[in-house]
């Protein structure tokens, strides 16, 4: 299968059966993303305790690949401490402007790394960053 057709089969299994997309009872943080000009819109909430992320979701709505991308996202950071989940969510936003990522910083960003080729799609980046630049600005706070 080629890189293509699996990033299209990533999103796509996200979009439609995404993990984190419900309420989360208990959760002690939270933040609204918007992307005003596409109308991308998500609630995120994490529960962190001991310097863990322990539990993460997100409602909302918003196109395939916003949707997707929150849902990867949080597969990645639940379990990690803030300030690991920032340097991947640093990891992941730079690899959708272009930054040039390491094997090893691809294999951290697991299945968001199927994202990288949105770079080369200006229209989509503010699509793809939006759940991790929530999550960055929660935890910042």
């Amino acid at each position: 299968m080629d890189l293509k057709n699996l990033y299209k089969e990533i999103v796509n299994e996200h979009n439609l059966h995404p993990e984190h997309k419900h309420e989360l009872e208990g959760a002690n943080m939270e933040l609204r993303g918007v992307n005003p000009t596409c109308g991308d819109d998500i609630v995120l909430k994490l529960k962190v305790e001991d310097d863990i992320i322990k539990e993460g979701a997100y409602t909302g709505v918003g196109c395939a690949i916003s949707q997707a991308s929150a849902d990867m996202m949080l597969d990645l950071i639940i379990g990690k401490s803030p300030d690991e989940a920032k340097e991947l969510c640093d990891k992941f936003m730079g690899m959708i402007k272009g930054d040039k990522l390491t094997d090893e910083e691809l294999e951290e960003l697991e299945e968001a790394a199927s994202l990288q080729d949105i770079a080369h799609m200006p229209a989509r980046v503010k699509c793809a960053t939006l759940g991790w630049r929530t999550t960055k600005d929660l935890l910042d706070k």
